[in-house]
């Protein structure tokens, strides 16, 4: 009997009362008929758009959607540059069309571009990209109208300097500029610029200036060393900067970054110091004797491996020409800038793998314990020197250093000297570690090692010139220094033209692209 009574009550409370029945069926037709309706995706989206209530269902009001042609998400890939607000072009084009008029047929010369660059805003050296892009190439002279038609499309699709530049002397319509684009600005630089006026004449260097320049620019402004200089790359160095200041300093050796001739004179005679055959290739032998042989010789093979060298005439015939060169030197002087620790650090990264690891480092370390021992120094295990390494260093990663760890490190001239060059590593060691640092924290602009040594072996190359030093066989004290110098190449390899440039590196794919400092992937 009491079971009875248990069984009736249990289905009794599992049965619903009559209201509430018709009250849960009402509600589920209405979710089954909203479900049937169009807003199915809004249901999805997670979003409480629907209250049941037991009068009705009430449903959100739906927005009404932004017109097609409107942008919700601002543009922030702008390679041409972000508009800066409204350029009165017309404003512009009315001083150009001025300056024009004084010129005879309204059409300007090479000569008379500088009054028009003027006009147009730009800074002097501009002159000979803007005469070129207007079609100054074929013709002696351009009219007011065909340079007004260039100029104003310039001014609607370029919206700062740095695009405007690569405009005016990309050759190819690309947003880049490659290494021969330069070629036609440097010449009209050398031919105008008082500073290099002595260049102007037969049987001289020029082209090998210009040369050295291009080489200067792209190792400075060439972030991601593809060959290709970008506007974003430009706008992150200050090589407009220097190209504005040119009309304003006739000294063209205070343009120590890429313009100096001191500089270039430096680099060239030490180029032709060691190519002794003078056929402007360089074999590993010949780069071995570069600061007497104080660069060991497995690192002299990867500079010939092709890590940081271009073309394949590197790789067939183990020669590298003077643009590479000028490279070389420029890191092998100056250990501190992001360049050349790229530079290096691609030499020391023998598997490519974006970390040196230990055994990498010992294989340079073996043969400068070698070299230790040949002049009866005693040389670290190279177990006791990795640690002092990692301590120079402080990898973030635990025995493995990368790329980012030694642009972090402020002694990675050390710790490159220390594996492949044994008179700057013994130089350094007669120094305490924090002697070197407070020699890279010193207030105030100071020279950097590239521009310390530039200037130490120009004053010894016009001393020894000064003094009667033989030359080619004779002397020629009564000569200038600068004279000398171009006597010396009244030759017929001195009148060799200038040869085509190399082509560009391969993009870092494991090193940093552009310019941030970001560790290998």
């Amino acid at each position: 009997m009491a079971a009875a009574a248990e069984g009736r009550r249990a289905h009794s409370r599992a049965q619903p009362r009559e209201g509430e029945a018709m009250e849960n069926d009402s509600t589920l037709g209405r979710l089954a008929a909203v479900a049937n309706t169009e807003n199915m995706e809004d249901v999805f989206k997670g979003e409480k758009i629907l209250e049941v209530k037991t009068e009705g269902v009430q449903t959100k009001p739906q927005e009404p959607l932004p017109p097609a042609g409107s942008h919700s998400v601002p543009a922030f890939y702008l390679p041409r540059g972000r508009p800066q607000g409204a350029v009165d072009v017309d404003a512009v084009i009315a001083r150009i069309k001025e300056t024009f008029s004084q010129f005879p047929l309204r059409r300007a010369t090479m000569e008379d571009m500088g009054r028009v660059a003027k006009a147009c805003g730009c800074p002097l050296y501009w002159k000979a990209p803007l005469f070129y892009r207007a079609g100054g190439v074929c013709m002696d002279s351009v009219s007011v109208n065909r340079f007004v038609h260039m100029w104003r499309n310039v001014l609607h699709t370029c919206h700062d300097d740095a695009a405007r530049f690569v405009h005016l002397l990309s050759t190819h319509g690309g947003n880049y500029l490659v290494q021969e684009d330069f070629f036609p600005f440097l010449q009209d630089v050398l031919k105008t610029h008082p500073g290099l006026a002595f260049l102007n004449q037969p049987y001289t260097f020029s082209n090998w200036y210009i040369m050295t320049v291009i080489q200067r620019i792209f190792y400075t402004v060439n972030r991601s060393w593809s060959g290709r200089i970008t506007c974003a790359e430009l706008r992150r160095s200050t090589f407009l900067q220097n190209v504005a200041l040119l009309e304003e300093e006739p000294d063209i050796n205070r343009f120590t970054e890429f313009f100096s001739y001191e500089h270039f004179h430096v680099i060239f005679w030490k180029f032709r110091e060691l190519d002794t055959d003078h056929d402007m290739l360089i074999d590993p032998r010949d780069l071995a004797r570069h600061n007497d042989h104080a660069i060991s010789t497995k690192m002299i093979k990867r500079v010939f491996s092709g890590a940081v060298t271009r073309g394949r005439k590197v790789q067939k015939e183990r020669k590298i020409g003077y643009a590479d060169f000028v490279w070389f030197l420029i890191s092998e002087e100056d250990k501190k800038t992001p360049t050349s620790i790229e530079y290096w650090f691609r030499c020391m990264d023998l598997d490519g793998d974006g970390v040196l690891s230990m055994f990498e480092l010992e294989y340079f370390y073996d043969e400068q314990c070698q070299r230790l021992d040949s002049m009866a120094i005693e040389a670290l295990p190279f177990k006791d020197y990795f640690c002092q390494m990692l301590d120079l260093v402080k990898p973030q990663r635990e025995g493995k250093i990368t790329l980012h760890d030694l642009k972090r490190c402020k002694l990675a001239n050390v710790f490159f000297d220390t594996f492949f060059n044994i008179k700057k590593y013994l130089d350094h060691e007669q120094k305490e570690q924090a002697s070197l640092l407070r020699e890279n924290e010193s207030d105030g602009p100071q020279l950097s090692d590239w521009e310390k040594y530039a200037a130490e072996e120009y004053d010894i190359l016009v001393a020894e010139e000064a003094a009667g030093e033989p030359w080619e066989g004779g002397y020629e004290a009564e000569l200038s220094p600068v004279d000398q110098k171009l006597s010396a190449l009244r030759s017929p390899l001195a009148q060799r033209p200038f040869f085509e440039a190399p082509s560009a590196l391969g993009p870092l794919d494991l090193y940093e692209s552009g310019g941030d400092d970001l560790p290998p992937s």
